[in-house]
């Protein structure tokens, strides 16, 4: 048996990752305000010993083009935090990964948030920490563009500090609770931050005890130079958009490097592009799935989802059978921007062919094949330096979730590659990741 395993993420997306997955004759449709659609994909990931499921979060709706709008499922959503907490009730060993924007909050309150996910979860919580990339966001938050994109990663590092300042509050055992002297806590293991920096000035202590995990596991998706130095440097997970193996390397290759340079061991960060399986039994019962999916895209909402994907650059005003136009640098997600618009200068794709190469995973990687494609592909990237494992994006839900689980992973155990029972009961043990000694910052 390989002294590695893949480690596995189910991103749950609502109805799934296609942008029509809502249109599929097996998608739960109303996805987003359903909490036992949840329960249910939570559980079946659980059973299939996936190491964590994650949500994704926008403090806004992205897309303003209404014609666009009103033909997706994209629009409402629960707050991750608030269904992590519910969610986390009802298993028991999953990790349960949420977003939380630096850009859009207070440390505090996601340092006070996230220990008490991991209290109420015995050591599952995970942060995915983004620095947002929409102008909707801050157009809801007193501001009418976007915080510039150094800025935002300059606060986000400030951030990341904050919080993890917080969750050393209190040494682990600092709780005595000891009804006969009367003492609750003892006052030498209480380490309030009192931080004074650029951007944030925080007293603290944490109003939560230190969590199961010590601290929950940060996970990073920055991509751009800072966004990579930003995950080299607090990132334990990261999460990345690639379209190809070579890409998929350079990414492994540069972040690992960084992370050294910061003074980590390389080894203390999995790295877990994002893929999208479409899985049949045979190779055309794959791609008639993945055509069924195709076919349920209405061209307006494509051209408007490509626009996003690209920074809000508008393309409706361009042939949708003509080339992608140059595209001027935009201040939401410089990497996500990049990846498009290198796939369609390496195929020469026009804006047609671009939105319905990037409608089923959002700029992630694309695989439509049998279990035994799948698992080659996983396997290629996993063991070529390409990924310390991979969140899996259902292309519609739960269906996608199932076809992976009762196909794919069947293939990847009988390969060695992935573990047959959870070795741990916390997210940082599925993950191989060490508990992080209390740190006394003062």
């Amino acid at each position: 048996m390989p002294s590695r395993q893949i480690k596995l993420g189910a991103f749950l997306l609502q109805t799934g990752h296609h942008i029509a997955a809502w249109r599929h004759p097996q998608a739960q449709a109303d996805a987003a305000v359903n909490f036992r659609h949840y329960v249910d994909l939570a559980r079946r990931a659980e059973a299939a010993k996936f190491d964590a499921i994650f949500l994704a979060d926008a403090v806004g709706v992205r897309n303003t083009d209404i014609p666009s709008l009103s033909r997706t499922a994209r629009c409402d959503q629960f707050e991750p935090l608030t269904l992590l907490s519910a969610l986390a009730a009802v298993t028991e060993r999953i990790g349960l990964i949420g977003t939380a924007s630096t850009t859009y909050n207070e440390p505090y309150h996601v340092a006070r948030k996230f220990a008490s996910l991991d209290h109420i979860s015995g050591g599952r919580a995970g942060w995915n920490l983004v620095t947002s990339s929409g102008q909707g966001e801050a157009q809801n938050f007193n501001l009418d563009e976007h915080v510039d994109h150094a800025k935002r990663y300059a606060r986000a590092a400030e951030f990341h500090d904050v919080v993890l300042g917080l969750w050393d509050s209190w040494e682990d055992d600092a709780f005595v609770r000891d009804r006969v002297s009367g003492v609750y806590f003892e006052p030498e293991k209480l380490h309030p931050l009192h931080h004074r920096g650029e951007y944030f000035q925080v007293r603290g202590p944490l109003n939560v005890a230190r969590s199961p995990q010590g601290r929950p596991v940060v996970v990073q998706a920055g991509a751009s130079p800072a966004g990579r130095d930003l995950a080299a440097r607090t990132g334990e997970v990261i999460f990345v958009a690639v379209q190809t193996l070579d890409e998929a390397q350079s990414f492994y290759r540069d972040v690992k490097q960084r992370t050294r340079a910061h003074g980590r061991d390389p080894d203390s960060i999995k790295i877990m592009p994002g893929i999208s399986p479409v899985v049949g039994r045979t190779q055309a019962e794959a791609e008639e799935k993945f055509a069924q999916l195709q076919d349920l895209i209405h061209p307006v909402v494509g051209v408007q989802y490509l626009s996003n994907m690209l920074g809000s650059f508008d393309l409706s005003s361009y042939p949708v059978d003509g080339p992608l136009p140059d595209m001027p640098e935009t201040n939401a997600s410089k990497s996500r921007q990049q990846v498009v618009v290198d796939l369609a200068r390496r195929e020469h794709l026009s804006i047609r062919d671009l939105y319905l190469r990037v409608a089923g995973a959002r700029g992630h990687h694309q695989v439509v094949g049998t279990p035994q494609t799948v698992a080659d592909r996983l396997q290629q990237w996993f063991e070529e330096e390409g990924a310390d494992g991979f969140n899996i994006m259902a292309p519609w839900l739960p269906g996608g979730l199932d076809d992976f689980i009762e196909l794919v992973l069947p293939e990847l155990r009988r390969r060695g590659l992935f573990r047959q029972e959870y070795e741990g009961r916390t997210l940082r043990e599925h993950l191989g990741l060490a508990r992080p000694a209390h740190c006394k910052r003062r």
